[in-house]
């Protein structure tokens, strides 16, 4: 049985992303991510707890604002801890595998330098099983066949 864990978010960046450093090298960036549903008379925003790793915490770190619009794609993670006081707690994150910065820069980060070409990262894939050789086919050769009647096929 096959199941999948995907999620595609479009959306406005809450609050600077917060870097940490962990043994061995490896970093973590965490943000906030906030999508909003129109409707007719009122609009629904919710917010998404976004988790990057290695390149992308880097990325994160260099590039990405409080404002910043961006594409994030990735996999939910749910995760629990017992508080101090006793209580269970609960989070729900999206882990980044790829993340694209959108639109033009937020206000307050700097001139205009142009036309810039927008980063996207993504974690590397793993490596794919080598292609297994197509199997030989025998095939009659195609015969030639001449037709007088008009082909009314719309393509």
């Amino acid at each position: 049985m096959a199941s999948l864990n995907k999620v595609m978010l479009i959306g406005n960046v809450g609050r600077d992303p917060e870097v940490r450093d962990f043994e061995g090298g490896a970093r973590r960036a965490s943000f906030t991510l906030a999508t909003t549903e129109q409707f007719r008379d009122r609009e629904q925003t919710e917010w998404h707890n976004i988790i990057a790793w290695r390149q992308l915490a880097e990325l994160s770190e260099k590039y990405i604002r409080k404002g910043s619009q961006i594409y994030v794609e990735g996999r939910i993670t749910t995760r629990s801890w017992d508080g101090n006081d006793g209580v269970k707690h609960y989070t729900t994150e999206i882990v980044a595998n790829t993340i694209q910065l959108l639109g033009r820069r937020a206000d307050g980060q700097g001139g205009d330098p142009g036309p810039q070409p927008e980063p996207r990262y993504s974690r590397p894939a793993a490596p794919a099983a080598p292609a297994a050789a197509p199997a030989p086919t025998t095939a009659a050769p195609a015969e030639s066949v001449e037709s007088t009647e008009v082909d009314d096929l719309p393509f």
